[in-house]
């Protein structure tokens, strides 16, 4: 069982930054690949970033490549977003999500493919 605590959310300008933060419990974090997704209101939960358990292998949404940079620190059982030029488009709830490895293949950007969520941390930008 993983508990996923986000935090780092709040309100910016166009073109301003924020990094958000996941916090897991537990003594295996490294054994968890993490996903970021985010959802606004009428729309349903996209996508964003994609991070393996070691941190090497990452994965962008088209929207947020070159823009958004998902890191993960194991020795803290925390995985960030760091997002910089946002945009109004960007505004949603943004949340974290975790699949344990080494369970067969999976589909990194499907939301059905992640195990456990966090209660999500709100992003807004203004124009």
């Amino acid at each position: 069982q993983v508990q996923l605590v986000e935090s780092g959310g709040g309100s910016v300008q166009a073109g301003g930054s924020l990094r958000l933060s996941c916090a897991a419990s537990g003594r295996t974090f490294s054994s968890y690949v993490m996903g970021w997704f985010r959802q606004a209101p009428g729309k349903e939960r996209e996508f964003v970033a994609f991070i393996s358990g070691s941190g090497i292998s990452t994965t962008y949404a088209d929207s947020v490549k070159g823009r958004f940079t998902v890191s993960r620190d194991n020795a803290k059982n925390t995985v960030y977003l760091q997002m910089n030029s946002l945009k109004p488009e960007d505004t949603a709830v943004y949340h974290c999500a975790a699949r344990p490895n080494g369970r067969g293949s999976y589909v990194p950007y499907s939301t059905m493919a992640y195990d456990y969520w966090g209660q999500g941390t709100q992003v807004t930008v203004s124009s």
